[in-house]
């Protein structure tokens, strides 16, 4: 079987071009934030963003010449410019030429424990260095889902403030296991005591390498989960056990179906329930793309933000040959174009689609992913507008929050700034210049850091 690498990895960005017109954008987005230094954060008066076009992120044409209005951190109005009114003493900010779409939500990622390449780094300061690693490229919603610990649920709950000036963060807890259904239950009740915004469970079996998860255990911990009213997240690779978690309860499928092409009983039954894909194909290519230098090493909208050393870590040749050699990996490859194949089936099915990445454990880049997996999911033969939706609106409708994932009253003002249209072509995500959280501009130059 041939194996289709996406165009979005295989084209190489190493041009002087690119590069200069990459350090002319940063010099160009540190002119206009000096503009903004007056905008303290949580701020008492309202702040207007006039003549971009805005893209709201649900189902209806941008607006060409609008108004974006907010205080205190929550949107006021948006709307065509002739038709916001402003209050007095309004402070006015002109993005002319500019497009504004909402801020990213990322229905599948992780945060808080991977420093570099390794393990076991989970803290408050670093989950708020990966936090602002995430809005430095936009992505202003991260839904963990999974290996979630207490400093993750306090920083969810501290989130809800106009000072916000990182990512937004809902958690999951620990990836649920068990032995019998009654295990099951009990696993269920001591996350539920947490108040976690998801359960989250695995039904799959590793490519064969370690015993699946019975049914009656994942019926067990869907009913269990829904007597708490929490949704139920669920890991699952294979066809039939998407369609058999659906049909038991699951209200998230986590992953893309990779063994087979999805056939129009999935489809119906996604369309029935109402229960979201998230196809993370860029952890796909995480399994594979190390087996030699992938050229988004070159690219300098990735290299913004990339730790060196890490990078140095990946260029190893032990470690190229381990992937090169790897049976898994090489599986992953072939299963990706599944992926891809099966996304544009359901989407033109007309199944819900989120995206999400599995960003977060190593070498799965934090922020540069999402636009990466924006960028493969246009490549799978998606439109921009669906694109975006999935990536603002459908994300946050499909992972239960409220308030986020689109320009509309009421709403947090989580927004971008882009030079470039992205419903002319998504790749012009990477033409991102501002990013806001709750109305507050985010420095973005430099690596995170925690506090």
């Amino acid at each position: 079987m041939q194996t289709v690498i996406p165009r979005c990895i295989a084209t190489s960005v190493t041009s002087v071009r690119l590069l200069s017109r990459h350090v002319s954008r940063l010099l160009a987005i540190s002119v206009a934030l000096t503009g903004f230094t007056q905008l303290a954060h949580g701020q008492d008066t309202a702040t207007a963003i006039t003549g971009a076009r805005i893209i709201t992120g649900l189902d209806q044409p941008a607006i060409q010449n609008g108004t974006l209005l907010f205080e205190q951190g929550r949107i006021l109005a948006v709307g065509d410019a002739d038709s916001v009114s402003l209050p007095d003493n309004t402070q006015i900010v002109d993005l002319s030429g500019k497009t504004i779409m909402p801020g990213l939500v990322n229905a599948h990622g992780h945060a808080g424990n991977v420093r570099g390449l390794e393990n076991g780094h989970y803290s408050r300061a670093n989950l708020i260095r990966q936090l602002r690693l995430y809005a430095a490229y936009g992505v202003t919603t991260v839904v963990s889902l999974g290996d979630d610990q207490e400093a993750g649920f306090v920083l969810r709950d501290e989130q809800n403030t106009p000072d916000l000036d990182r990512s937004r963060l809902f958690v999951a807890g620990p990836v649920l296991s068990a032995s019998s259904a009654e295990q099951a239950v009990e696993r269920v009740d001591a996350t539920a005591a947490m108040s976690p915004d998801f359960i989250k469970i695995r039904v799959d079996d590793n490519l064969g390498r370690t015993p699946k998860m019975p049914p009656d255990v994942y019926r067990s911990f869907s009913q269990r989960a829904s007597h708490h009213n929490i949704p139920l997240a669920v890991h699952a690779y294979y066809l039939e056990d998407s369609k058999a978690v659906v049909e038991a309860g699951a209200d998230l499928l986590a992953h893309s179906v990779r063994d087979k092409a999805v056939d129009q009983e999935f489809i119906n039954l996604l369309n029935e329930t109402g229960v979201c894909y998230i196809p993370t194909l860029t952890r796909e290519v995480s399994t594979f793309v190390y087996e030699n230098e992938p050229d988004f090493f070159s690219d300098p909208f990735f290299l913004a933000n990339a730790e060196p050393e890490t990078l140095d870590a990946l260029r190893s040749e032990e470690r190229q040959r381990a992937i090169q050699n790897s049976a898994s990996a090489q599986h992953y490859k072939i299963a990706l174009q599944t992926a891809m194949d099966n996304l544009k089936r359901l989407s033109d099915g007309g199944a819900t689609i989120a995206m999400g990445t599995d960003s977060g454990p190593p070498a799965r880049f934090q922020g540069y992913f999402e636009h990466m997996e924006m960028w493969m999911m246009q490549d799978a033969g998606l439109s921009p507008d669906e694109i975006i939706r999935s990536a603002t609106s459908q994300a946050a409708q499909c992972t239960f929050l409220r308030d986020v994932g689109s320009l509309q009253t009421g709403y947090w003002a989580d927004f971008l700034v882009l030079e470039e249209n992205p419903l002319n072509d998504i790749n012009h995500t990477r033409s991102l210049e501002q990013v806001w959280i709750a109305g507050n501009p985010i420095i973005r130059e430099g690596f995170p850091t925690g506090e």
